[in-house]
């Protein structure tokens, strides 16, 4: 005879195994340390600083080239 098997408990635990492998891929496409999120920050940070102080500065007399 075969094995009775009852199939609420077997969709639950399908989709119990399938939320497991998209949380699994989550981690590894969005997952990152603590240390990698402040180096990005702090890279972002610095980037945005450089480009504020190569900005010119333009006087409110003068006007704006055609």
């Amino acid at each position: 005879m075969a094995e009775i098997i009852n199939l609420r408990s077997f969709r639950k635990q399908k989709a119990r195994a399938e939320a497991e492998k998209a949380a699994e891929q989550n981690r590894l496409s969005f997952g990152r340390s603590k240390a990698e999120r402040r180096l990005t920050d702090a890279e972002r940070d610095k980037a945005g600083r450089q480009l504020d102080g190569h900005r010119l500065e333009r006087d409110d007399d003068e006007p704006e080239p055609a």
